[in-house]
């Protein structure tokens, strides 16, 4: 078991292997479908960014550096004093992301992508060169994933709604599994393997 706390350092991202469990702690960003595409859009392959989009583009640049983006899109609920709460966040499917996903690791310099159903080739060979990790969290677990969430710093691009905004988060022994890892691993591609043999096997 590893516990991790955000900056995450390249050695302690080479020290994971799949099939690790990871506790993480420090602070997350959130980021489904609009995130992703918004990053790349704006951001990462933008010939200059745009003035109204630079406080964020920085804002994220430290946020992310050394950091895991969460495919999540959480249930909140607004507090009288004007502050927001977690009252339940699981993972979303990654897959939809992987158009996307080696771009934005590579440019925020992430360091683990949170999510369930792990990713494709693209975001394996960015997890080996950045280096970074996909993290698996616990499908249908969203309460109790919640419960890791100490705080909710800020929310940006909530004009896309809450499920789609970009969630800045704090979290304290983050229950994750490591699925993919920075040598090239990917246990989700294990499996998909081993099941085309089987259905082989079986039609045969």
């Amino acid at each position: 078991m590893h516990r991790l706390t955000v900056p995450i350092s390249d050695e302690e991202i080479r020290d994971l292997h799949a099939g690790d469990t990871v506790y993480l702690n420090g602070v997350i960003v959130t980021g489904r479908d609009a995130a992703h595409k918004f990053m790349i859009e704006h951001f990462v392959k933008a010939d200059a960014i745009a003035a109204e989009d630079q406080e964020l583009h920085d804002e994220l640049k430290r946020l992310l550096d050394g950091s895991v983006i969460y495919h999540c899109g959480p249930v909140v609920q607004k507090l009288d004093n004007g502050s927001w709460k977690f009252v339940a966040a699981g993972p979303t499917t990654s897959i939809r992301e992987e158009v996307y996903q080696a771009d934005v690791i590579n440019y925020f310099n992430l360091k683990g992508v949170i999510g369930k159903g792990g990713m494709g080739a693209n975001t394996l060979k960015a997890c080996q060169e950045q280096p970074a990790v996909y993290f698996h969290a616990i499908g249908g677990a969203a309460s109790l994933i919640a419960q890791s969430v100490t705080e909710v710093k800020t929310v940006h691009k909530l004009e896309f709604g809450v499920p789609e905004a970009m969630w800045v988060i704090e979290v304290e022994d983050f229950p994750v599994v490591v699925t993919m890892d920075s040598h090239g691993v990917s246990i989700h591609e294990k499996v998909e393997a081993q099941s085309k043999a089987k259905l082989a096997e079986l039609l045969a």
